[in-house]
């Protein structure tokens, strides 16, 4: 990062930040990428440049678009959502078809399917390709895009044996995140026809997303995107050490067999405690957690080490033997 060639972003002669979008562009292979600060800008700078003011996208019911960033997307963009319910976190063709039905009165009209993998609330479930083709026909029978919200396709990727750039063939674009898995300290990005970037890169100025001498950062996250796909596996396999560890402390709390990435979600009642008692149990404990969707959340990721997994089971036996 001390290295790093550097230019201004604004003007697009940034070399490292250039050379980023390209590798990007060429890894998910689209004609072309946008660098942004974070996941929900790279989503809201997409949806602003897919989706006409006063209209929908048809997404899962609690992907990361509409639990957290649909107060966004209404005050920036006026665009709202057609929820569809899916199993951890995965709609199913047919369900999108139905959603899709037009609106008798032609009032509510949707403009963009979104889809998210892994899907964080799912517990890091992984949208099957099959499945994403499925989509793929009905929006293109409807004529509308899909986009993929994809902060943590890489880890979609190696669980599954799917290349990325198969994931990316079924959308019109697509982001990630390299400061989730990858192990970056910041930045997202946005990778689609080189048409839909140009409009998105001026969106992203209207979002206030402008870099100066990203290139700084930049040069983080190509290491990021080269090297951290590489250990990824490792990742998994700690998560389902953790889940496999706390479930034996917590029994109905979750299902191991479901933790098929980085993620593990634990819902703490059976031990008679709130996730919001249970995460501070924890800290106590010397155990960082966070709470989403009611639950216990915990993440493996470039950071924590199997010594570390050993201390998190730990820490749930302590409270357990205490509640």
């Amino acid at each position: 990062m001390a290295e790093a060639e550097v230019g201004d972003d604004v003007f697009g002669d940034d070399p490292t930040v250039n050379r980023l979008q390209e590798r990007a562009a060429e890894v998910t292979d689209k004609e072309a990428a946008l660098y942004t600060v974070t996941g929900t800008m790279a989503n809201q700078t997409a949806l602003r440049t897919f989706v006409r003011h006063g209209h929908e996208v048809v997404a899962e019911a609690t992907a990361h678009v509409i639990t957290v960033e649909k107060n966004s997307a209404a005050s920036l963009s006026g665009i709202t959502y057609r929820p569809v319910p899916g199993e951890r976190g995965v709609m199913e063709p047919g369900q999108i078809a139905e959603a899709l039905r037009p609106d008798p009165l032609d009032v509510r009209v949707v403009d963009l399917v979104a889809v998210e993998n892994t899907h964080q609330v799912g517990g890091g479930a992984i949208l099957p390709l099959e499945t994403l083709q499925g989509i793929r026909r009905v929006t293109r029978e409807a004529g509308l895009p899909l986009y993929m919200d994809g902060a943590r396709i890489w880890n979609a990727a190696v669980a599954s044996g799917v290349p990325v750039r198969d994931y990316a063939a079924e959308v019109d674009a697509l982001m990630f995140c390299f400061s989730k898995g990858l192990g970056a300290p910041i930045g997202s990005i946005l990778c689609g026809p080189a048409a839909f970037i140009t409009e998105a890169r001026r969106n992203r100025l209207q979002l206030t997303g402008a870099w100066r001498q990203a290139g700084v950062i930049a040069a983080a996250a190509l290491v990021a995107l080269e090297e951290g796909p590489k250990r990824l596996h490792e990742d998994h396999h700690n998560a389902r050490r953790l889940a496999e560890g706390v479930a034996e402390v917590v029994p109905g709390g979750l299902k191991p067999e479901d933790v098929e990435t980085n993620i593990v979600f634990v819902d703490p009642t059976p031990l008679g405690m709130t996730a919001t008692e249970a995460a501070d149990r924890l800290r106590g404990e010397g155990v960082l957690v966070t709470i989403v969707a009611g639950k216990v959340r915990m993440l493996t990721h470039v950071d924590v080490s199997t010594s570390d997994v050993e201390t998190a089971i730990e820490a749930w036996r302590r409270i357990a033997s205490e509640a």
